[in-house]
């Protein structure tokens, strides 16, 4: 090959790539977006419990905060294994194995109902465990009984996730946001009736509530389960088609996957539920005010979470079809997608942060610390949330390798080794108070996003070139 040959290559080359990373970015996104946005309408769906419960009275809302807690640990403990959903299904897909596809959500179900029954059980032994932690009678009481009508969204909540996981690794997660919108108002119809008798329902209150949650939680799983049977392309996969049998081989592919990604989001959750007990121990307007900055950055994650669920499937599709370089190419594009929506993001609440605290608190004269202090917490956050959404969408993209050990130890460094002992350290001991905590946080968030971008680059570099012989 003469050297005009070498040239007219590399040249030919060039536009192929960059046309490979434009379909990318197209496919990425066209995943990302309603999934993203379905995690947006979680989010209006517990605001909207939240608010409705609010107007029982401040015993109802501290009862409330306990409940979920309680519950959001049994949440968080499950959360792994119906996750792992999608990278199974994602490879088998890419491989053009539907079967391997079907049974993958299958292991997801029974893995769902498997851990749901002792789990839900745990629930009703809500108020004990918050007595034990030394909450008060009353709340605890109240608390307990918002738990008995909660308790039962935990197995219907799972499937849902993993019939979504399903739909998104077939390239098609349009019908769960359908569902998603729709169990919004009607949660919060079913919410306000229950809870104060509407409609001729009877009234029930905060258990209501609770009841309300589940009982939509159910339905959606039933809704899902319905446009998996008759909607195309879902029902070719015949997903409920030898729902009883018991693939242990896959089932233990599956608690290797789930596992850990159910132990880092443990840890995750444990770190920000031990800042707040340091903001408590500065006192209530950084309480106050932690926990408004947290909202925002929880609104926030839900977009570089759906971006994260993407990747998961857009790399277990290449993963499948044996193509390493799409795969290092489509998680390198989410990566990409994360960063660049959450500076812009970033950006935004910095240039409004002395607005956004108004949301929470109004123009309350009794309020002005937790205002301004929110609004210096949303300036420091702004490292914060740029690395929270690179960990979780590098995350999505190792998982799509079926890699989720090596990121449960870097979980356990960038949180626990790292980043609470610089928030303890910089908040008690600098001098820094709730500023401190907070920089504590974005740093062991910056260790752990960068350990997870730099293990997807590691595994997915091209391997050297094997030197020509002589």
């Amino acid at each position: 090959m003469t050297s005009s040959d070498l040239h007219l290559a590399a040249g030919a080359r060039a536009p192929a790539q960059s046309s490979a990373w434009r379909t990318e970015i197209v496919e990425t996104l066209w995943l990302a977006v309603p999934m993203a946005l379905t995690q947006l309408g979680q989010i209006a769906m517990m605001t909207t419990d939240l608010a409705l419960i609010g107007r029982l009275g401040d015993s109802a809302v501290a009862a409330a905060a306990l409940a979920h807690t309680v519950l959001f640990i049994a949440f968080m403990l499950g959360i792994g294994l119906v996750s792992a959903v999608a990278p199974l299904a994602a490879q088998a897909y890419g491989a053009r194995e539907p079967r391997q596809v079907r049974a993958s959500l299958r292991v997801g179900m029974w893995a769902a109902v498997i851990a749901g029954i002792p789990l839900t059980l745990s629930q009703f032994y809500g108020e004990r465990m918050l007595l034990a932690a030394g909450q008060e009678p009353q709340v605890a009481e109240l608390a307990g009984r918002y738990l008995h009508g909660l308790a039962w969204s935990l197995v219907p909540g799972w499937i849902f996730i993993a019939l979504r996981s399903f739909m998104g690794a077939v390239n098609r997660p349009e019908p769960a946001l359908w569902i998603m919108f729709a169990a919004v108002p009607l949660n919060g119809v079913l919410a306000y009736a229950l809870i104060h008798g509407a409609f001729g329902l009877p009234q029930l209150g905060i258990f209501g509530a609770g009841l309300a949650t589940s009982i939509i939680s159910i339905a959606m799983g039933i809704a899902a389960a319905v446009a998996c049977v008759t909607l195309q392309p879902f029902r070719k996969y015949q997903v409920f088609g030898e729902l009883m049998k018991f693939d242990a081989p896959l089932m233990r592919r599956l608690l290797a996957l789930g596992l850990p990604i159910s132990g880092a989001s443990v840890l995750e959750y444990g770190v920000f539920g031990a800042a707040a007990l340091l903001m408590g121990q500065i006192g209530t307007a950084a309480l106050a005010a932690h926990q408004i900055a947290l909202q925002i950055a929880a609104i926030m994650f839900m977009v570089p979470l759906g971006i994260s669920l993407a990747a998961t499937v857009r790399v277990g599709h290449a993963i499948g079809r044996h193509d390493p370089a799409g795969a290092r190419r489509a998680g390198f594009t989410a990566i990409g997608l994360g960063f660049v929506f959450m500076a812009l993001m970033t950006l935004l609440v910095a240039l409004t942060r002395h607005e956004i605290p108004q949301l929470f608190l109004g123009n309350s004269t009794t309020a002005v610390e937790t205002a301004q202090l929110t609004a210096s917490l949303l300036l420091v956050g702004a490292s914060f949330f740029i690395a929270d959404g690179l960990q979780v969408v590098a995350n999505g993209a190792l998982r799509g390798k079926s890699d989720t050990r090596i990121p449960l130890l870097f979980a356990v460094l960038g949180f626990w080794v790292v980043g609470f002992p610089f928030s303890y350290l910089l908040g008690f001991p600098g001098g820094f108070g709730p500023f401190g905590v907070w920089i504590g946080l974005a740093i062991g968030l910056a260790v752990y996003a960068a350990l997870l971008v730099a293990r997807f680059h590691l595994l997915t570099r091209a391997p050297p070139p094997v030197p020509a012989q002589s």
